[in-house]
């Protein structure tokens, strides 16, 4: 029901695929993010059109609400919300362990109170996994600890947790038709993450994440800990880099060995008035595009640039009307998939590590915020 298979390679860089029973992901991908079964502003009808192939949704979110099990009743999460391709569901761990003043942690699993109404839940692995089997995703996450990057001596213990976790995660499995991911944590301890690496590539899972990455450490850090990695995760396995989603870090990510991304930033920023452009980020609410009459990237064949001008987007924004965030995000997205595409197409073609200097000038400055 999963195969993953490698069809060309350049470098640490792959292309290949990932068959699941709602269709194949063709490797490299970048998943949007459907936080509570939507990616804000957007219908999947959009979606498709964008040429999305996998979405994910969020644990967490969707079992404070509506439920994991109403979700089961409506006939599952691809039913629910009408996405008809692959989808994922992380374990909620992420999301728990934000919430720092409302948690306990201990050998056994959290306990927290909800954002919603204050509430209290329990939460372990073997109710992550029971939560995720009635949502019903392609694809699913153990549960895990995700440490502060800077508190090296919890670090060693989150990471031995996230490890007793994952087997549990592993026993309490009893779908066939959704495929478990292991995640990688360890901080950016080299020795940590290389002994994390071998834990969890040892244990039977048809994929591999590396979590607790782009959580506050530097670019600098995550990029070394994915050089680390990429020679010792087993080849004839997805890895999925959790949570990151740049231009810059996709082709960095790409370039060692990473096969699947997901980020909220695009459809985060186009809620901010912010877009990708070959300029740079730019902040579209500026006055200096009142009057501007080019679309926000003269390159890009997404439907928000080739339909509409800078000045009638910033004049929505300024109205506060709501397209604004869906032909923002719509223009996002596209860039994102259309560059994990081109990038897909290179690998086969030979050429992705001759392309590499043409995409970093291209996206270079979208990882700051321009005026």
């Amino acid at each position: 029901m999963f195969e993953f298979g490698i069809i060309a390679r350049q470098g640490c860089a792959r292309a290949g695929y990932f068959h699941t029973p709602h269709g194949d992901l063709l490797t490299p991908v970048f998943a949007p993010v459907g936080t509570q079964a939507v990616v804000k502003t957007l219908t999947p009808a959009q979606l498709s059109e964008l040429g999305a192939s996998l979405v994910l949704a969020n644990t967490y979110h969707l079992y404070l609400r509506p439920g994991d099990e109403l979700v089961a009743e409506m006939g599952g999460l691809h039913t629910f919300m009408h996405w008809l391709r692959p989808l994922l569901t992380d374990s909620g761990g992420y999301q728990v362990f934000s919430l720092t003043q409302t948690r306990k942690v201990d050998k056994d699993g959290v306990t927290f109170k909800s954002h919603i109404d204050g509430y209290t839940h329990r939460l372990t692995p073997e109710k992550s996994i029971a939560i995720q089997e009635n949502l019903g995703a392609d694809i699913i996450m153990a549960f895990d600890e995700c440490a502060d990057p800077n508190d090296h001596t919890y670090i060693p213990k989150a990471m031995e947790r996230t490890h007793r976790w994952a087997e549990r995660c592993l026993a309490a499995k009893r779908r066939a038709d959704q495929a478990l991911f292991g995640i990688l944590q360890g901080g950016v301890n080299p020795d940590l993450r290389a002994a994390s690496a071998k834990f969890i590539s040892s244990l039977p899972f048809p994929g591999l994440a590396i979590g607790g990455l782009s959580v506050g450490e530097t670019k600098a850090e995550t990029y070394a800990i994915l050089d680390l990695v990429n020679g010792i995760l087993p080849e004839d396995k997805p890895r999925y880099l959790m949570g990151v989603g740049t231009p810059e870090d996709l082709i960095e990510g790409v370039r060692r060995g990473v096969d699947i991304f997901d980020c909220v930033l695009p459809t985060r920023l186009a809620r901010h008035h912010a877009v990708f452009s070959p300029e740079g980020r730019l902040n579209l609410m500026n006055a200096t595009f009142a009057r501007d009459p080019r679309p926000i990237d003269e390159t890009c064949t997404c439907y928000t640039c080739q339909t509409f001008t800078r000045a009638y987007l910033r004049h929505l924004i300024a109205a506060k009307e709501l397209l604004a965030g869906t032909l923002l995000s719509i223009h996002n997205l596209h860039a994102l998939i259309r560059l994990m595409s081109e990038i897909r197409a290179a690998i086969i073609e030979g050429t992705f590590e001759s392309r590499v200097p043409e995409w970093q000038t291209q996206w270079r400055g979208n990882a700051e915020r321009l005026n």
